[in-house]
């Protein structure tokens, strides 16, 4: 274990390199365009993990849109900015990779003592499958896909892998399967899969809203006010993308 030692806001890790335990000069986004030149090296942090997102990225998202002892999910967790930043952030945190390398990087990501008593569960598995996630369980999702096969991180060996899909539509297709899957996990991305729908232009809309009424009614029979918000939410998506 990495121990983090909070002398005076400065932290010292085991190799006694003095590092910042949080970040010096963090400040909350106020904009709809976010730009990050200099990526967050702050705790464990490690940008030279290609693909992954500036941990400034995922520190607005939680601080945004939780608070402290909520559930936070990423069923993408790569190599563990989400699940830092919750242990962090005083964040209840599941983090899922299909990766057993990922989940091992992101174990030892988060093998450091901190004030938080947060709890860290990090699991090998599916994005498209969370049954093992209870339905209304999560607070907040907040994960970050491949680009496509930009940076293959299993070089192909492992199926169903995201970051092995070249073609385009084909991602897209599972990347639908993700966002439907993350219906009754309290923050759907609805609006995602209108978007995606539109621009990816294989897809038809009124089916893509027909399958998802289906799923939703499953899960949400006695609740018809989620199920026509999520809808909407979807129509309104596929509206506002222009092409």
């Amino acid at each position: 274990m990495v121990k983090l030692t909070k002398v005076v806001g400065v932290v010292y890790k085991a190799n006694m390199k003095e590092e910042t335990f949080q970040p010096t000069d963090f400040k909350l986004e106020c904009t709809t365009v976010w730009s990050f030149p200099q990526r967050g090296d702050w705790a464990t942090h490690n940008s030279s993990f290609r693909g992954n997102w500036a941990p400034q990225i995922s520190r607005n998202i939680i601080l945004r849109y939780s608070k402290e002892k909520d559930i936070v999910l990423d069923q993408m967790v790569g190599s563990g900015t989400t699940a830092i930043e919750c242990k962090l952030l005083n964040r209840n945190f599941i983090g899922i990779d299909i990766n057993p390398e990922m989940i091992n990087i992101t174990k030892k990501a988060i093998d450091f003592e901190s004030q938080s008593n947060a709890k860290i569960m990090i699991n090998i598995g599916d994005a498209r499958k969370l049954e093992s996630i209870k339905d209304e369980s999560i607070d907040l999702i907040a994960t970050h896909p491949p680009y496509v096969d930009i940076i293959k991180y299993s070089n192909g060996k492992i199926d169903g892998d995201l970051s092995n899909i070249h073609d385009i539509d084909e991602f897209c297709n599972e990347m639908l399967k993700i966002a439907k899957e993350c219906f009754g996990k309290e923050i759907p991305n609805t609006p995602m899969m209108g978007a995606l729908v539109k621009v990816t232009k294989f897809l038809d809309i009124n089916g893509v809203l027909e399958d998802t009424t289906k799923k939703l009614q499953k899960k949400f029979l006695h609740k018809p006010e989620i199920i026509d918000g999520n809808i909407k939410s979807i129509k309104r998506a596929y509206d506002e993308i222009s092409g």
